[in-house]
């Protein structure tokens, strides 16, 4: 907005106002939006979740906004916007003044994999919004029965080897990370398995708990608990390192998949065209409360890692998952639900 006053404004007055005067006007307008952003916030911030509320992400997003709170001394809201595949939210936001005072809370689903899975979708997740950074990765588990005669991911390989047309899979639905992951992981191993698309995590893993599922990749929230009851077994983590809420559980990669990672994430964002100095304040705020020792423990029982990092690290984050799912997306043919 300041540098289309500043178009308007030297048109007009290009032939009247002496040259020094003339190069004083954008000086006088970035001391404006200089003081502007050095005030913020100056009123409530709308903090936006595209899901219902009660999942991971509204937890985080709660987390972070209660922090953010008590920081600037005004209230950060979460306002929960679901519907559509988490679109409906995300278009709001997209659609909002570019101010810092609405703000996205959001993941991979609308952000990375709607671009591929939708013929059209009503934004454009990288020039519609502005990064603010990285807030968590949660890696995916590879779980299967408790009583399943294999182990790891290497022994289920071989075991669905030798029992082609046999091996099925449960997803949290048709276009869902546990289904793309699945679908990156049989391609990258050279299997063949069976989709069984169910609404949700809860129908799913009791199916895998019942042996009706081979297999399932989910979130350490959801498959997590179950697992440590011992009526899941973990095969492996889609992580590059081992985490320490699993240090004996084994990557995927080391067992015969490297560069195998498969995870569910979340940001912050705001509307294209929010000041600079905003963004950089935002994401300043962002990676110091990620740092705290209480939010890190709180991430780490959600069975998420802390994120972090600059917005262009988001960026880059972002785009290298879209290309990333994207292939998945289109070798495996897949449509949503």
């Amino acid at each position: 907005m300041i540098r289309s006053l500043f178009r308007l404004l030297s048109a007009r007055l290009r032939r009247r106002l002496p040259a020094a005067l003339l190069l004083a006007v954008p000086a006088f307008f970035l001391m404006v939006g200089g003081a502007s952003a050095q005030d913020y916030p100056v009123r409530p911030i709308k903090l936006v979740v595209p899901y219902p509320p009660g999942g991971s992400s509204d937890f985080v997003a709660r987390m972070i906004a209660q922090k953010m709170s008590a920081t600037f001394k005004e209230s950060v809201v979460v306002e929960n916007r679901p519907g559509a595949s988490a679109m409906i939210g995300s278009e709001f936001v997209a659609r909002s003044k570019a101010d810092g005072y609405t703000l996205l809370f959001t993941g991979g689903g609308p952000h990375a994999i709607n671009v591929s899975l939708f013929p059209r979708i009503p934004y454009d997740p990288l020039k519609d919004f502005d990064s603010i950074g990285l807030a968590m990765v949660i890696s995916l588990l590879m779980t299967a029965p408790a009583n399943a005669p294999y182990a790891n991911a290497q022994e289920f390989i071989a075991w669905a080897q030798r029992n082609r047309g046999k091996v099925n899979y449960c997803s949290i639905g048709s276009g869902s990370p546990s289904h793309l992951a699945a679908e990156m992981f049989a391609s990258a191993a050279g299997i063949e398995m069976t989709h069984l698309p169910y609404k949700g995590s809860a129908p799913a893993i009791v199916d895998t708990i019942g042996g009706v599922c081979h297999v399932m990749f989910d979130s350490a929230l959801s498959s997590g608990p179950h697992v440590k009851s011992g009526k899941l077994r973990a095969l492996g983590i889609a992580s590059r390192t081992r985490l320490s809420a699993w240090p004996d559980v084994p990557t995927i990669a080391e067992s015969g998949l490297p560069g195998y990672e498969a995870a569910t994430w979340g940001c912050v964002l705001a509307p294209a065209g929010t000041p600079r100095a905003i963004v950089n304040r935002l994401n300043q705020e962002l990676n110091q409360l990620l740092a705290l020792p209480d939010v890190r423990a709180a991430l780490e029982k959600q069975g998420a890692n802390p994120g972090g990092g600059t917005p262009q690290d988001l960026t880059a984050f972002t785009e290298a998952e879209i290309r990333k799912w994207g292939k998945v997306i289109r070798d495996g043919n897949i449509k949503p639900d």
